[in-house]
Formats: structure tokens, C-alpha cells, sequence
């Protein structure tokens, strides 16, 4: 009965880490997707230059492992 309640108490856990929440930033259309152990970000934000910014970021706890944002005039 105790490796069960075990069983699910990880999977619970790991439920949690990985089970993103969408947050809208207001920097011209940015969505980020953060969970505990990752976040990815499709970026569409207002460039100084006065295009925009436009990718995908993807950092696994808290390292940026890819990184495609360009400039779109």
C-alpha cells in the first residue's frame, strides 16, 4: 500500500513541474509558457527600431537552450 502512495505522490509532483501556465505579456503580443522546470516563449514584442520582435525561446531550468528571436521590420 506504501509504494502506491508513493507512485502517486511522484506523479502528482511531476504534474505539477512539468504543466505550463500561459502568461500574456503586454509588450506587444508575447506569450510565456512557465512551469517549474522550463518556460518557453513566443515572442512578438515592439523593437526600438520600430518593427518587432519575432521567435520562440526555450529555457530548461532556467538556461536558454534555443533562442530564434529576429527582427522583423
Amino acid at each position: 500500500m506504501k509504494k502506491k502512495i508513493k507512485i502517486i505522490v511522484i506523479v502528482i509532483l511531476l504534474l505539477i513541474a512539468l504543466i505550463p501556465i500561459p502568461q500574456h505579456l503586454k509588450d506587444g503580443g508575447t506569450v510565456r509558457y512557465q512551469a517549474l522546470l522550463y518556460c518557453v516563449s513566443n515572442v512578438h514584442s515592439l523593437a526600438i527600431n520600430g518593427g518587432y520582435d519575432e521567435g520562440i525561446t526555450v529555457e530548461i531550468l532556467g538556461i536558454e537552450v534555443f533562442n530564434n528571436v529576429r527582427y522583423a521590420g
